[in-house]
């Protein structure tokens, strides 16, 4: 059994429907994390885990028992903000040990309790000072403490680092890591940055308009996406969607991309083409990752099917560590992930290796995912 279960859970304010039926559960020490665009529903689905919203229909089951209808301190969760909600009046330790005096925990176990936390988030220096006295990282890490001191069964975390800057946010994120690793807790996290979300999550729920789209581990819903949305999301740069044509030459199942001027770019569809024989003829979305599409050298070995192509570069970015080179197939620009040294122009001709066991394909009209 789950520990934490999600069952068919429906959130309304008046006649609008903000949840539409969610289900998910979650194993004891794992780590789901709530990821889509602003206005999806993450932070609502949170807020109703917590207590802090009513549900209008459905089941939150935290190990077992039915949580509907208790208060969020009766719950045994504890939640960090997006705003830190530090008490500016308070010294860090006494923010961190509130809410612990407050349920009448003796003192000294109140200061053992501080400090085990301090050790764990290495803010023991910072135990006497103000919260005005801290950085925006070590503001987010007292948040962390104040939630970590009382040992809950669930955490939940709400868009936690998008207050601080891009470097420290990546601290952060290694940071939680580490404390998941350390303390197998339960946790849900909230965030609209799909990095995040591939960095942190055993599992990822992938929302959009209160509708859940697709739910696995981060693998599965980065390399098997069920349908447009969650391919274009996941992914930074995100996949390539690139009308196809779906034909038959020589006996065998190909995918044709048009080209400014050019004949059709032909592909071999490798293990999909079982797939496509039931669109055959007929237009579809070919999905590929910008790593999927690289120099030659810079191809996996261990793929099946490698198609090797000349195309007219448009664009090249050089990004340390990759170079970003930039084609235009089927009418649209279509990015590759090539090795920092691979030997490209822009306005030349250049070979591109595509691995087509990474390709998935998509009905243009359902935007279901179809091989």
């Amino acid at each position: 059994m789950a520990f934490l279960e999600i069952d068919r859970l429906v959130k309304r304010f008046g006649a609008t429907e903000v949840l539409k039926g969610i289900t998910l559960e979650v194993e004891e020490g794992g780590f789901l994390v709530l990821v889509g665009p602003s206005g999806c529903g993450k932070s609502t689905l949170l807020s109703m885990i917590a207590g802090l919203d009513t549900i209008s229909d459905g089941e939150v089951r935290i190990n077992g028992r039915r949580v509907n209808e208790l208060h969020p301190s009766q719950r045994d969760i504890a939640m960090v903000f997006q705003s830190y909600a530090l008490y500016p009046n308070m010294t860090v330790a006494e923010n961190i040990a509130f809410g612990l005096e407050m349920r009448g925990v003796p003192k000294t176990d109140r200061e053992a309790a501080v400090a085990k936390v301090a050790e764990m988030l290495q803010m023991g220096h910072l135990l006497k000072r103000k919260p005005s006295q801290l950085s925006g990282g070590q503001r987010q890490r007292v948040a962390m403490g104040r939630a970590l001191v009382r040992d809950p069964q669930v955490f939940l975390f709400d868009e936690p680092l998008s207050n601080l800057d891009a470097k420290l946010r990546v601290d952060m994120r290694t940071e939680i890591k580490r404390l998941h690793q350390r303390m197998g807790t339960t946790i849900v996290y909230v965030t609209h940055d799909q990095i995040e979300a591939m960095t942190l999550a055993t599992q990822i729920a992938v929302l959009k308009d209160g509708v859940l789209q697709q739910f696995g581990t981060p693998a599965e819903v980065y390399n098997n996406p069920v349908n447009m949305f969650v391919a274009d999301f996941m992914g930074s740069p995100s996949m390539n969607l690139v009308p196809a044509h779906i034909r038959a030459e020589n006996g065998k199942t190909v995918v044709a991309l048009s080209r400014a001027n050019e004949d059709d770019l032909i592909l071999d569809p490798g293990v999909a083409s079982t797939k496509l024989g039931a669109v055959l003829g007929q237009n579809v979305l070919l999905g590929i990752r910008p790593e999927a599409i690289t120099d030659h050298d810079g191809a996996d070995r261990n793929a099946r099917t490698l198609v090797d192509v000349d195309c007219h570069v448009e664009v090249v970015e050089p990004a340390g560590s990759d170079t970003f080179v930039v084609t235009h197939l089927g009418g649209k620009h279509v990015i590759a992930r090539m090795r920092s040294d691979a030997s490209v122009r822009g306005g030349q001709r250049a070979p591109f290796t595509f691995n087509m066991d990474k390709a998935v394909f998509f009905d243009p009209q359902t935007e279901l995912r179809v091989a």
